[in-house]
Formats: C-alpha cells, structure tokens, sequence
C-alpha cells in the first residue's frame, strides 16, 4: 500500500479546492444552516457536475470517469474543510450504492443523470446511528407488478431534497425465505409521510413513515441471482459510506487547525502574538499530531475499500481516530480562540457542528469499537 499522492490526485486535490471556494462560500453554509431554510445549493452541485466530480466514481459506460472511491475520497477531504453541504455527500453515496447492488437497467436510469447533475438522492440503508447494523427496517410484501413498502425510516438524511431514496427491505412472502432487496423511492410517492427534525448543524434530516409505498419490479434490486441481495454487498456499501466520511472529517479538522494557526499568529497579548507563547505551541502540536493520525486512518480505510475489501478493521480504526481528531480540533481552537470562537460572526462553531454530527452518525467511537472487536473475534 502506498498512500503518497500522484500528480493526477494532486491536480483533482486542486481542481476540487479552487471549484470549492467559488462556489461553496462560508456565507452559504451559513445560509443553508438556518432553521426552516429552503436555500439549496444549487450552482454548487451544476459546478461540481461540470467538473466532474459527480460522475467521478461512476464507470464510463454510463457517462462517469471511471476513478476509483480513493481519488472520490480526494474530493471529501476538500469538501470537509469548507463544510460542503450534506446532499453533496448523499447524493455520490447514492451513486456508490447504485453501482454495486442496482439491475443494469437502473444503473442506466441513475447514474447519467446523476454525474450529468440532474439528480440528486439519498441513501437510507443502515441504521445511521450504527452502520454495523445494515438490518433493514422496512419490510415488503408482493403486490401485483411490484412490492408494497412498510415500516419507519427513524433518519433520513436530505430526504426532502433528493429526487429518490434508495432504501432496504426484507420481503415477508407466506412460506418463503426472507430476501434483502433494495428498492428506489421517491419522495412525492403515495404513503411516503416524512416528518422534519431538527438538529444542531441545520442539515434536513426526517423521520419518515412508509404506509404501503408502492415499488415497481423495475424499481426494485432482488440481487444478480434474485434471492435477494448480498449482505456483503451491502456491508460494502456502508463501510465506503463511513471511509469516505472519515476523509470528510478530516479535511474538516485541517481547516481548524488553518484557522486557529492564522488567528495566534495575529492576536497579540502582553505585546506578541499568542502563537508565541509555548501553551499555545503544545496545544497547535497536540491538534497537528492527532488530525495526521486521523488522516493517514482515512485513507487507508479508503484505499483498502476501494480495492473492493469491505475493510472493516481498517474502517472502524478510521472512524475512531477521525472522530475524537475532529472533535479535539474544535474544543482546542475554542480555547485558542478565547472568547471570540465564541462569537457567531467568527464561523467557527460552524465546525464545531459539524464535528458534533459526524461524530454521532455512523456510529460514536464506542461504537466502531465494538465494529472492531467483532472483526478481531473478541466480542
């Protein structure tokens, strides 16, 4: 394994950071963080479909650029640093989804469109406070062309933005097996009741209700064999979700740590900056040291994944680092920043936020503890 960065990383790096800072501007963050906002980033993701950034980890037969989900994981690390809004991330899950457990004739339908930049989409396969739990909770039973979708989808992330949410089910059919499959849904569909909560970050996250949802065969994966899809598969699927978080999070800690050297570099006390006070030296030391941990975890988990491994050793390690990195970044730039981090106008408890979030979704460090305690045969 070699995690040194070639010119085209280095270039993609560039391109992701130069499209990112036109278009993705602390002001919109801030615009789309407001409670009940309907703002939506809109010149954002045309921005990052023209570039192809979208359609970055989709094959080129059906119009993306064939990379790899380590050069996608690139671009997460870029957009962490500026807080990148969350449908950007469901919306290239979704495609990552798509392209492993979809028909080819729904990879036909989804994925153009969605590198072209005319879709945008959720994913709602695992449980999002434990992606080691990818139990279904909704259940589907036969009706005539298609299947009827029931149960509570308890947080669906961009829900009320995405044109269609892909989502599990395990069929209950009289006097046969249970089959996981995976069916696409939109969000205008008859008994689809989703229901907006709240959150500290501003993100739209539902709860949603499924009263007999109906899902067309040609809207539903029953697997390549049609006994339903592979757990392993789907295992896949959420441990990508969760590396390429673990990238997010720290390009998010990165721009902290930026944030916090520019800010003692400039305030002065006693006569001379901060930064030259040896307390504030250690605590920037202790902030670098932690986040390059975090770093070199998530990308390894990403590298191993993209490879096709369903890594969750690596993965797990990945989200324990990056979650206690991040969060650590914030709490010291509050206390380097005194009392102007806690001033609204300095942006940073816009991090902070976002670092709060990350760290619960997907699973708290205790939790990918136990991912790793499973995987070494300790539990």
């Amino acid at each position: 394994m070699k995690l040194v960065a070639t010119q085209d990383q280095l270039d993609l790096q560039a391109m992701s950071a130069a499209v990112l800072a036109k278009q993705c501007p602390i002001s919109m963050v801030r615009e789309l963080a407001e409670p009940m906002s309907e703002s939506s980033p809109d010149k954002l993701m045309t921005a990052l479909a023209e570039v192809g950034v979208l359609g970055l980890a989709i094959d080129e037969e059906y119009g993306g650029g064939g990379a790899s989900l380590y050069e996608l994981g690139v671009f997460f690390r870029e957009a962490g640093r500026v807080l990148c809004p969350s449908i950007v991330y469901s919306t290239l899950q979704f495609g990552i989804a798509v392209g492993r457990l979809a028909t080819s004739e729904q990879r036909r339908r989804y994925l153009p469109a969605l590198a072209e930049g005319r879709l945008r989409a959720g994913v709602a396969a695992w449980n999002p406070g434990d992606a080691g739990d990818i139990r279904p909770t909704l259940t589907a039973t036969p009706a005539p062309g298609g299947w009827l979708l029931n149960g509570t989808l308890p947080f669906a992330v961009n829900a009320s933005m995405s044109d269609v949410v892909l989502v599990t089910a395990r069929t209950s059919v009289f006097a046969e097996p249970e089959r996981l499959i995976c069916a696409f849904v939109e969000p205008t569909a008859e008994g689809w009741n989703a229901v907006p909560l709240s959150n500290m970050s501003g993100e739209r996250l539902s709860r949603v209700e499924l009263v007999d949802v109906f899902a067309s065969d040609a809207a539903v994966s029953l697997g390549g064999s049609g006994n339903g899809l592979s757990a392993d598969d789907l295992r896949w699927v959420a441990n990508a979700a969760v590396a390429l978080q673990c990238m997010e999070m720290a390009g998010g800690g990165a721009a902290v740590l930026d944030r916090t050297v520019d800010y003692i570099a400039q305030r002065e006390q006693f006569g001379r900056p901060i930064g030259s006070f040896q307390a504030a030296q250690h605590i920037v030391a202790d902030m670098h040291i932690a986040l390059e941990g975090a770093r070199l975890a998530a990308a390894h988990a990403v590298w191993w994944v993209a490879r096709g491994e369903s890594a969750t050793r690596a993965v797990a390690i990945a989200k324990m680092q990056c979650n206690e990195a991040y969060k650590r970044a914030t709490l010291d730039a509050h206390q380097l920043h005194g009392g102007m981090g806690y001033v609204l106008e300095t942006d940073l408890h816009l991090w902070s936020e976002r670092a709060k979030v990350t760290e619960i979704r997907y699973g708290t460090a205790d939790i990918a503890a136990g991912w790793l305690q499973k995987e070494l045969n300790l539990a």
